[in-house]
């Protein structure tokens, strides 16, 4: 007998099915868990205070980010494209009077690491050139276990609570209706979630900024992002923040460039770092630290739990504890670079988390998503993931379990084993949580001095040169007009204006908003918390002190050389072998690197009727991928690049995005028959960061090296703008 549906349940699935989200707000639908229970706070944890820790009873949080880390198989959810490598890790000298961690005592010492950065919001088949965050993970294989400094290219995150994680991947990912865009920001849902968590500002100021868009992994910054804690062999606490400083500096690429390498090459950055390796052009970073006695934890007018603010260098001065260098390629990208599963939680003694409401959420979820992607509790058998030092515990048998355990005796205390393994006494290297007192009430509430929201936002902008401003505000402008629902742009445009009016009014304009109407409170929409995210437009009151640290322009510690720029060198048949091998020996003996961009594929003629070996055919690369063009003398090959529609593209893009260039002698035709040719003066004056000496080739040379080193010339962007 066929089964009859009753009439209640056959509607309510044909609502479900039929109703589209936007024709059905829910206006009479609640939250709930999975069982069904309503939820009465989706936005905070349960905490045992409002600044104590979670709470591992929180059956809504739990719930909420074990479906979240269990949606996709086997790619990680975020973070899936990466790049990794191996290395050593080396302290100056000893800070045991900040903390007991055995690695950072000794400077005779050398610690292996493995180091995998990442895109965050893309696939596994998306590009290296997306505008995203960049994980930036390291794993310490220390005489005392793992280590995992889990952190990311951009000091701060988008939330203060792990119980929003999960809505902000969401939002960021592609649109579930139809899986577009791959690896962008610049949709609906994701602008629709920040334009109702003004908690994001400060990190949208920094996604939006050059940082999302670095030159190479080797020239970006790493962050732990949460605010930790050393602890000495006294029982001493201190707060640190940690940071890591390329010792090539911080540099992006500009936008459009970005876009143009995405198409040409989207493995730019994985294969800048295994080239770089293999060349022997080691990356190395510097391991610095902000060190805050515990006793001045409230001293701040903001709080050192919320994971979206820094502690400005200003007030804190990174001390500079050790280097890092990376010196070999995996072996085998899916058994290493895939592989490899990092967790904030594995510490060592002498390292210790504190009670930011992220960094608590993030520790169980890592744990918990490495279960599904690696399918085993036995991951850290894999070989990327096992300590140096033996392992010993009574955890016995699952899946993919590798190691052979003897004995009968498979649990503590115990006699028939005679005890083995011991508990470790904290004198002899066992682990002991820190102490820290804890009387609250269970709540779920964040403290009030998480609800700055924008100060630092103002910092971060105010800090930055006015390129990087434009930058900003073309990358908003670019972002913004990808939304298609109105009330966004406009929610976003009030955001904005919190941070600086001016901003505010130049992407409103391009957005075709007038800004005098959105002067009022904006509607927050369903599900917004109203009480702390009304945002009415009002002028942005300046810092009083800014930060240089925060501009990657500004930034005084950026080295002033050339080392491992990729310079393309023009040339074709006829090509003087002279004015090559003159520049290209001053470049190499800066650790530049020179690559042969010939019109064939294999080799040209020289002017000597010596052959030149060619790296790249002009038919199959871009300037995108290089820091600077010299043109070398030679009248067969000048003529023979001109007749190469080719040539002026390159020379074009190469111009466009401020990069240096170079032209000896004949090599000048090619630079006037560019585009370039628009902006020479009446007086044949080269625009900035563009050189032709017909005669001194020394001055030619140094003018070149020095614009390389500045990396690139942005003041020609006001002469194409």
């Amino acid at each position: 007998m066929k089964k009859k549906y009753t009439n209640s349940s056959e509607p309510f699935n044909k609502k479900q099915q039929d109703l589209a989200p936007e024709k059905s707000f829910g206006h009479d639908q609640y939250l709930t868990t999975n069982q069904g229970v309503k939820i009465n706070d989706d936005n905070n944890s349960l905490k045992a205070g409002d600044r104590g820790p979670s709470l591992l009873e929180d059956f809504i949080l739990r719930e909420k980010i074990t479906h979240f880390d269990h949606e996709r198989i086997p790619e990680r959810i975020v973070h899936a494209r990466g790049s990794a490598a191996h290395g050593y890790f080396q302290p100056y000298g000893n800070i045991s009077q900040y903390t007991k961690a055995r690695f950072l005592q000794d400077p005779n010492s050398i610690t292996p690491v493995f180091v995998r950065f990442s895109t965050v919001a893309g696939f596994r088949g998306s590009t290296d050139l997306a505008r995203d965050v960049r994980g930036f993970a390291v794993k310490f294989y220390t005489e005392e276990g793992n280590y995992d400094l889990v952190g990311n290219n951009v000091p701060v995150f988008f939330i203060q609570d792990a119980s929003k994680f999960p809505d902000l991947i969401h939002a960021v990912k592609p649109e579930p209706h139809h899986e577009m865009p791959q690896a962008a920001s610049a949709h609906d849902t994701f602008w629709d979630f920040i334009s109702l968590m003004p908690e994001s500002m400060h990190m949208i100021m920094w996604a939006m900024s050059d940082r999302a868009i670095p030159r190479s992994y080797r020239m970006m910054e790493g962050f732990g992002v949460h605010t930790f804690r050393f602890i000495n062999a006294e029982n001493k606490s201190t707060f640190v923040k940690f940071h890591w400083k390329p010792k090539l500096g911080t540099h992006a690429v500009v936008w459009d460039e970005a876009q143009k390498i995405s198409g040409k090459d989207p493995d730019f950055h994985r294969r800048d770092l295994w080239e770089a390796i293999e060349n022997g052009n080691y990356p190395e970073w510097e391991l610095g630290v902000q060190l805050i006695p515990e006793e001045d934890e409230h001293k701040f007018d903001f709080d050192l739990l919320d994971p979206t603010k820094i502690v400005p260098e200003e007030l804190v001065p990174v001390t500079l504890i050790g280097k890092m260098v990376l010196n070999k390629n995996p072996d085998n990208f899916f058994a290493e670079t895939e592989q490899v599963a990092f967790h904030p939680g594995h510490v060592v003694p002498g390292i210790d988390f504190t009670n930011d409401p992220l960094l608590q959420g993030r520790l169980f979820s890592y744990t918990d998503t490495q279960l599904s992607r690696l399918g085993s509790p036995n991951f850290h058998e894999i070989p990327i993931n096992r300590p140096i030092n033996a392992m010993h515990n009574n955890q016995r048998d699952g899946h993919m379990r590798q190691e052979i355990n003897t004995g009968r005796v498979s649990y503590f205390p115990n006699s028939l084993g005679g005890g083995c393994p011991y508990q470790a006494k904290m004198a002899e290297g066992g682990f002991t949580s820190y102490e820290e007192r804890i009387d609250a009430k269970k709540i779920r509430e964040r403290s009030e001095s998480f609800k700055d929201h924008f100060s630092q936002a103002v910092l971060f902008y105010e800090s930055q040169n006015e390129t990087e401003k434009q930058h900003i505000a073309n990358a908003l402008k670019f972002e913004l007009s990808k939304v298609e629902t109105v009330v966004i742009r406009e929610r976003m445009v009030g955001l904005l204006a919190k941070i600086n009016e001016n901003l505010a009014k130049e992407v409103a304009a391009s957005l075709g908003i007038v800004i005098k109407e959105i002067e009022k409170p904006i509607n927050q929409g369903i599900g917004a918390d109203t009480d702390s995210q009304k945002h009415e437009p009002t002028t942005a009151k300046k810092p009083e002190t800014l930060s240089k640290a925060l501009s990657m322009i500004e930034n005084p510690t950026n080295p002033n050389d050339i080392a491992t720029r990729m310079i393309a060198f023009l040339c074709s048949d006829g090509v003087n072998e002279d004015s090559v091998n003159i520049m290209k020996n001053e470049l190499e003996s800066k650790n530049a690197v020179v690559k042969i961009i010939g019109t064939n594929a294999n080799s040209i003629k020289c002017d000597s009727g010596n052959t030149l070996k060619v790296d790249f055919n002009l038919l199959s690369t871009t300037s995108v991928v290089f820091d600077g063009v010299f043109i070398p003398s030679g009248k067969e090959s000048v003529e023979k690049l001109v007749q190469q529609p080719q040539t002026a593209e390159f020379i074009n893009d190469a111009f466009k995005h401020c990069k240096p260039i170079a032209a000896e002698n004949e090599g000048i035709h090619i630079i006037s028959n560019s585009d370039i040719g628009k902006n020479i003066t009446s007086d044949q004056k080269l625009p900035a960061g563009v050189f032709s000496e017909k005669e001194n080739k020394t001055q030619l040379t140094e003018n070149f090296v020095n614009a390389l080193a500045k990396h690139r010339i942005w003041e020609r962007e006001k002469i194409l703008n």
